[in-house]
């Protein structure tokens, strides 16, 4: 019976050298070295495999001294060390906790057992190295240009100085998914690539595309480099030895990047441009090209420590592995590039939440809306249910939702009913993990819920309760939502939110103090967020909502002399902002009474005094009974009258919009 202890068994490579282990000898055992965190998820997955009852968990750290192992270590005659930290973008300290610090505490539980020790290093070890780097070379005067090579370098070094112990070493290229199934679990070296190469199938496929000669690479699928191991380490009188898991041939950029967009459908490109490679060279030498090359790189999804250390310089030479390894060899990459794109697509693609261009958007897709009990919100619903979209409906009133979700299912449509109260910091936290866990996600979220109170600030001097109410329901429970549902949005790289705000806003109405105000924190704040998503797909849009006949202006009996759009025509805008995901939408009214603002800032004045000294106190501010709610109305019409001269102009105004919305990007009517 043979025995190994495994460091990184649970990784991507060591759950394949694993499995192998057992699969080859079913007289083996195996301890894997597991953090106590992580115990459990280990449990869950180990008995999901078979020859479960042949795998130990072994709990320790390998950042830890003496790996943490608090009772020691099991009998062993191998030890396979795949810990360590993989992440070019890591700092130095970290990588060296575990790739450095980790070996040496490696070495003493090796040399301690009497056990050979099987230490994967990696081919970064060749540095900067130009030309042929054979399995027996190490240390040839080569720059290490990155806290990764360094501390694998440093780490391969104390294995081979280690005295009284048994080694072997194994130098994988680049580790890319498994060539059989395409899976990989999660985005690493050439993958950062992976997104570049998905916007360039947007272009025609037979488009001429020149590709910059960005050097050679070296990659080989997880199934290659987990069996070839398996192998050596089985395989008596190699100690002492180096082994390079390569492709034995170098493989250009254009190759590597042919196959996938291939895979991916775009432009294959007509080849290198001759010369690039030394242009790109020489522009390195320019103060400032790297820090503009790096922001180019950040900008287009690829970490700016990764870009410039895909390619070699070095040729890795392994005649002496392969020949032990006979029947074993490495499939070329456009043989199971496509498998790889397709697994990357389907699991690892950051934007694989966002609608494909051609699907319906709403079709299936998941709409939070707030105040979804009645007026702008339930007709929304009913609006995003009728094009297929799952409606997850929030409101207080617990009758009043479950009767709105029934009417919009009684309509043919989906729809989820969740009482809440956004005020209440509590409840919200409740919804948002509700709504994750039973739905996975939100891709729409449209804060419509408000409270509007209509009374001048002179007689709100001992009403400070007036203006918090508002702002808790029409920003600071707006916000607590979108930063409930950000993060999962983030990670999703989609998600679209739609804030119901006022033409209270641009217009600035007499007597609208706290509502406006409320609003205009939301329309900054989304502004802001907006700008620092962008890059992550998620996109804001303020709808600057014109009066609409809802319950909320019923108390102010002015607005039933108005031609007011009912909720119905309202949800149109609402399901036009969720398609086209404009910054905002305005109304002509709104941006003409910004103009004037900035134009003729005396005009628009003394226009708002005028109307708040014809247009009084709503019912409820003058103290007055609804019984006097019609005799309230004639003033009203006769201020009407009297304002039409100004609102006419302001009103007519279709030729002019369509017009200005193509000067004012972002910007809809």
């Amino acid at each position: 019976m043979v025995s190994y202890i495994v460091t990184g068994g649970t990784g991507f490579l060591g759950r394949r050298v694993v499995r192998g282990l057992l699969a080859a000898d079913p007289t083996a055992i195996v301890h894997v070295l597991v953090r106590a965190e992580s115990l459990a998820k280990f449990t869950a997955h180990n008995d999901r495999q078979p020859d479960s009852d042949r795998v130990f968990a072994l709990v320790g750290d390998l950042t830890a001294a003496g790996l943490g192992l608090a009772d020691g270590a099991p009998r062993a005659d191998h030890v396979l060390h795949l810990g360590a930290v993989y992440d070019m973008t890591a700092d130095e300290a970290s990588a060296h906790a575990a790739n450095v610090a980790g070996t040496r505490s490696v070495i003493e539980l090796a040399r301690g057992l009497d056990a050979t020790l099987h230490h994967v290093s990696s081919v970064a070890v060749a540095g900067d190295h130009r030309g042929k780097f054979f399995e027996e070379d190490f240390d040839l005067g080569q720059n290490l240009t990155s806290p990764y090579h360094r501390t694998k370098f440093a780490a391969e070094k104390l294995v081979r100085e280690a005295a009284d112990l048994r080694w072997r070493v194994y130098r994988p290229a680049i580790i890319v998914g498994d060539s059989r199934t395409g899976e990989m679990d999660k985005i690493d070296g050439p993958y950062y690539f992976f997104s570049a190469i998905s916007s360039l199938s947007a272009l025609p496929a037979e488009l001429p595309l020149p590709l910059p000669d960005l050097g050679a690479t070296n990659v080989v699928p997880v199934d290659y480099v987990a069996a070839a191991m398996v192998r050596l380490v089985r395989r008596e009188g190699l100690d002492g030895r180096t082994f390079h898991l390569v492709n034995p041939r170098p493989q250009p950029f254009g190759e590597i990047y042919r196959a996938l967009a291939t895979a991916a459908g775009g432009p294959v490109g007509i080849g290198t441009v001759p010369g690039s490679a030394r242009a790109l060279s020489g522009l390195g030498h320019v103060p400032g090209a790297h820090a503009v090359r790096d922001f180019l790189f950040e900008q287009a999804g690829i970490p700016a420590a990764v870009a410039p250390h895909v390619g070699f310089t070095a040729e890795f030479v392994s005649e002496s592995t392969r020949a032990l390894l006979s029947g074993l060899t490495v499939p070329a990459f456009d043989t199971y590039a496509e498998r790889l794109w397709e697994f990357w697509r389907a699991n690892l693609d950051p934007n694989r939440g966002r609608p494909a261009a051609n699907a319906p958007q709403l079709a299936g897709r998941t709409v939070l809306i707030t105040g979804a009990s009645s007026g702008i919100g339930l007709a929304t619903a009913h609006a995003v249910a009728r094009r297929g979209a799952i409606v997850l409906m929030v409101a207080r009133g617990v009758d009043d939702l479950t009767a709105a979700a029934q009417s919009v299912r009684a309509d043919g449509g989906t729809a989820f009913a969740y009482p809440c109260d956004i005020t209440d910091a509590e409840s919200v936290d409740l919804l948002v993990k509700a709504v994750l866990t039973e739905h996975g996600h939100v891709d729409y979220l449209i804060n419509n819920a408000g409270r509007s109170i209509r009374r001048s600030v002179a007689n709100s001097v001992d009403r400070m309760h007036d203006f918090e109410r508002t702002m808790a329901v029409n920003y600071f429970g707006a916000v607590r939502l979108i930063l409930g549902l950000l993060p999962s949005m983030r990670e999703r790289h989609f998600g679209h939110i739609v804030n119901i705000s006022s033409i209270a806003v641009q217009t600035k109405v007499p007597r609208f103090a706290a509502y406006a105000a409320s609003k205009s924190a939301l329309d900054n704040f989304s502004e802001i967020a907006a700008v620092e998503n962008r890059g992550d797909g998620v996109s804001f849009t303020s709808i600057r909502m014109p009066l609409v006949r809802t319950p909320m202006i019923a108390p102010t009996d002015i607005y039933r002399s108005l031609p007011l759009p009912d909720p119905a025509r309202a949800a149109d805008i609402v399901v036009r902002a969720l398609l086209e995901r404009p910054d905002r939408i305005d109304t002509p009214v709104g941006t003409f009474s910004q103009a004037v603002e900035m134009l003729l800032p005396s005009l628009k004045r003394t226009i708002m005094h005028t109307g708040f000294r014809l247009f009084g106190e709503s019912t409820a501010a003058q103290g007055k009974s609804s019984e006097s709610a019609t005799a309230s109305a004639e003033p009203a019409r006769n201020a009407l009258t009297f304002m039409a001269p100004v609102l006419t102009p302001l009103m007519v105004m279709p030729g002019s919009a369509a017009r200005m919305s193509r000067v004012l990007p972002g910007v809809h009517w």
